[in-house]
């Protein structure tokens, strides 16, 4: 698949180990900073989703999304692990939830500029999911600054590929290919984060961890077995 990511933000806290490793596929590790592990909140918009090599499909080619991420490692690989993806495009989710085994959930969203900013917001749909919330604003406040190896910034977003498990339980592996990230410093005004708490991580009383990037053109691969 290729895709492109607009308009997002990492918002990072520290969280504790010991509540994220039982949410984690059999044979992936817990990847930690200095001995932390660390929990993202990330929203941001997606278009010109499609099958690379074909054009994007009208109405089903784009949408928002937020989702909740860990990092971890398995085989010396570091990666990701997404707690939950909540998207407003009905295809998508199905999709995504079929073909690469991710937990999509439906959502109400919007996305609209604000300035150089974005006003966001998120209500997870249907009653058979936990119930989750995500409203406010972000946007850059910098330049965009390439995060170096050895520092914290490179080691949450500098990571691609995702782990997940299929309906057996068996870790899946899939790359995500792209650029280094452009980042920069962020400003963020949350006013409802329920996100990652409806994932069963409670998240510190301490500001965020944040950065924001403009754009990102993304190649995503099936899933493989791990």
């Amino acid at each position: 698949m290729a895709q492109v990511w607009h308009d997002l933000l990492f918002a990072h806290w520290p969280v504790d180990a010991d509540v994220l490793r039982p949410r984690l596929p059999a044979g992936v590790d817990l990847d930690l900073f200095e001995g932390r592990a660390w929990i993202g909140v990330v929203p941001f918009r997606m278009s010109g989703i499609r099958v690379r090599g074909l054009p994007p499909l009208p109405g089903l080619s784009a949408t928002p999304e937020i989702n909740v991420r860990t990092y971890v490692v398995a085989g010396g690989r570091p990666g990701v692990v997404f707690l939950s993806l909540d998207a407003a495009n009905r295809a998508v989710v199905a999709a995504a939830r079929r073909f690469f085994h991710l937990p999509y959930r439906l959502a109400r969203m919007a996305c609209r500029p604000d300035g150089e900013g974005v006003a966001y917001a998120c209500r997870r749909a249907g009653e058979s999911a936990p119930a989750a919330e995500f409203q406010g604003a972000y946007g850059p406040s910098g330049p965009v600054v390439r995060a170096r190896p050895g520092e914290i910034d490179h080691w949450l977003t500098e990571r691609y590929c995702l782990y997940t498990a299929d309906g057996a339980g068996r870790a899946l592996c899939v790359d995500v290919r792209h650029e280094p990230w452009p980042l920069q410093p962020a400003w963020a005004r949350i006013d409802v984060n329920t996100m990652a708490a409806a994932a069963g991580v409670p998240l510190p009383a301490t500001d965020p961890r944040l950065h924001f990037a403009r754009r990102l053109d993304v190649v995503v691969s099936l899933p493989r077995r791990l």
